[in-house]
């Protein structure tokens, strides 16, 4: 018989530091997504509107909408890397909206965001995964100790054959390992 996942506690406060930690990943990447789509602010946007959100805002429909609008950039993109870029925007503005449910696929959620710029970057780098290696662990250098603490209560993903999925075993990995300090 399956295992059924579990909900566990998940405070507004936690979803404020993961959707902060998102965005800084995401920016990293936008540059690689305006070089090639400057005239669309979409993923841009979107990451303004989970900004608002960790400050403090509500979550609210439009913030969803932006979410929905950087993901429809990435599928207009026609460049894998900016395709890459605006994805890890849309899933940093999604964020807001993790589930509290211990399940391997909502993972994604949480180190999505960083595996997309991660992988954006490279891809934009010529493809040298010695770039995207680097990003991967600064995201795992900046990760706050709430959105470790999310990660844990979910199982750890399984590495994969695509690039996006040793991205996401890496970062998964690299943060359940990590030794955070306390939040003061």
């Amino acid at each position: 018989m399956a295992h059924e996942p579990g909900y566990f506690p998940l405070s507004l406060e936690s979803l404020r530091a993961l959707g902060t930690w998102a965005a800084d990943c995401a920016e990293r990447a936008l540059p690689v997504y305006e070089t090639h789509a400057d005239s669309d602010s979409r993923p841009r946007v979107a990451l303004e509107g989970i900004r608002v959100f960790a400050a403090g805002g509500k979550r609210t429909a439009q913030l969803r909408s932006l979410a929905l609008s950087a993901f429809s950039a990435a599928r207009q993109a026609g460049d894998p890397a900016a395709a890459a870029a605006a994805r890890a925007a849309g899933l940093a503005a999604s964020s807001a909206y993790t589930h509290p449910l211990a399940d391997v696929q909502q993972t994604k959620h949480i180190v999505g965001p960083a595996a997309y710029a991660a992988l954006a970057i490279e891809l934009y780098r010529g493809g040298d995964t010695n770039i995207g290696d680097g990003e991967v662990r600064w995201a795992i250098e900046h990760v706050p100790c709430e959105v470790r603490e999310i990660l844990l209560q979910m199982s750890a993903r399984q590495t994969g054959t695509s690039r996006l999925d040793q991205i996401l075993y890496e970062l998964d990995e690299g943060i359940r390992s990590r030794d955070l300090p306390e939040k003061a």
